[in-house]
């Protein structure tokens, strides 16, 4: 096979694909199912103008699945030759004769796979060199030290750049393939004063390298609010309105997400166990799920099964739709596979009436803790109760009086979630969850 990964490689992949459905055939499988990809990628970092890491990655890979009936086998390669293919075929097809039988298992209904494959602009490539990713790095890391004499240290600029193509195919006659890219810029900065020393960062990321931040700005930012957290407090511990910043806003929507997938349903392992048709949210709160928009991180034509994608309307006036299921989630629950085998494509949230920024719905709080930082998983999906580490700004007036360090917040999100008082504008576009700043009443801060 070639070095190069772009399209082009795709009708060696779908003859690769091909050929793993034929043999699983003709060992006898009632079903079957592959997936081939290539993937490269360039990764550099520098730590105070010296070139730190300089990172080559190349991987390829073969995943097939046998069904014999209702039992189920899968196996893996990172060879794609004939031979390999042959004998990782086998394997599956051994694994598959000595699994239990599942009356849910196999593949996704033939009437729910993709027919049309529209272009989403999710692949441009970025030739950019070593050299040219170390001096953009640079000049990204320069800037921020040069913002302010307390930025002393750093961990360092990053460059990342990542193309990948995919061929998906099954018994059933589907077979496709796309190709797609990521690329990012991120800095990460220390300041200090006396024993005082705060981190913070900034990055872009995006599907096409021009649409990225330039560089000295990303660094800029990271300086900025680095230094905005110097002399950072504890607060008493109380009850308290909280402002999640976009950039972690989405974390805060992504765990109503987890509830509503299949798996979680079935396994009736969700907080929201059940919750199709039930109010979750205030009533003027929309969520969309949009999978071909162009150029977005999420966006897919087919999912993992090559089920055909399609919008959806996933809380309408604050009521959960429906669940984000695959084809074995979907049958467990007596249900049709929603095209998400594999995840989400792009949630968006919808702002609050008059789209406000991060600034008026500060003065929308008047006083409360913005948090811009979260540590620590402490969400429990199955009861909904919430306990994350956070970092931020207390808030009083509607303006930022001080940064704040060393503090807890705290509640159960089924109540949280009821008690979201707005949605802001400032939306964030670099995540398969698209939301702005998320304005909450109810949460506890546990502090001093």
């Amino acid at each position: 096979m070639s070095q190069q990964v772009d399209p082009s490689r795709i009708p060696e992949l779908e003859s690769v694909v091909a050929l793993t459905l034929a043999e699983a055939r003709k060992a006898g499988a009632s079903q079957a199912e592959a997936d081939a990809s290539l993937s490269k990628g360039l990764s550099v970092t520098v730590r105070l103008g010296e070139v730190e890491t300089v990172e080559y990655q190349r991987d390829r890979a073969l995943g097939v699945t046998v069904y014999f009936g209702t039992r189920k086998g899968s196996a893996s390669t990172a060879d794609l030759s004939k031979s390999s293919v042959r004998e990782t075929v086998a394997k599956a097809c051994a694994i598959a004769r000595h699994t239990a039988l599942d009356e849910c298992a196999g593949l996704a209904d033939p009437e729910l796979l993709a027919t049309e494959f529209p272009d989403l602009q999710l692949d441009f490539p970025w030739d950019i060199t070593p050299e040219k990713a170390v001096d953009l790095a640079r000049e990204c890391e320069a800037a921020g030290l040069a913002v302010d004499k307390r930025l002393g240290n750093s961990e360092g600029a990053s460059v990342g750049s990542q193309r990948g193509v995919r061929v998906y195919g099954n018994s059933h006659g589907f077979l496709a393939g796309d190709c797609a890219s990521s690329h990012s810029l991120s800095c990460v900065l220390l300041a200090q004063v006396g024993d005082d020393m705060q981190r913070d960062y900034w990055y872009s990321s995006a599907r096409d390298p021009v649409d990225l931040e330039a560089a000295a700005p990303i660094g800029r930012r990271a300086a900025e609010r680095a230094i905005a957290r110097l002399g950072a407090r504890r607060l008493p511990t109380s009850k308290s309105l909280v402002l999640f910043a976009p950039e972690v806003a989405r974390g805060f929507i992504g765990h109503f997400v987890g509830a509503i997938r299949g798996g979680a349903q079935y396994r009736k392992a969700s907080f929201l166990l059940g919750a199709a048709g039930q109010q979750v949210f205030p009533s003027w709160v929309q969520m969309h799920e949009r999978p071909r928009l162009p150029r977005a991180f999420a966006s897919a034509n087919w999912d993992g099964e090559g089920v055909r994608t399609h919008d959806r309307e996933l809380v309408h006036d604050g009521i959960v739709d429906g669940y984000l299921l695959g084809s074995y989630s979907a049958r467990k629950l007596g249900l049709k596979s929603t095209g998400n085998a594999g995840g989400l494509h792009n949630l968006l949230v919808d702002p609050s009436q008059g789209a406000p920024d991060q600034a008026a719905l500060l003065k929308q709080m008047g006083r409360g803790l913005l948090v811009t930082e979260l540590m620590g998983q402490g969400v429990n999906g199955v009861t909904g109760d919430y306990s994350r580490g956070a970092t931020g700004f207390w808030v009083e007036n509607g303006e930022i009086a001080y940064p704040v360090h060393e503090i807890t917040i705290a509640g159960n999100l089924k109540e949280l979630y009821r008690q979201i008082v707005a949605i802001g504008g400032d939306i964030d576009l670099r995540g398969g969850i698209r939301s702005g700043s998320v304005l909450v009443d109810g949460f506890t801060i546990a502090g001093q």
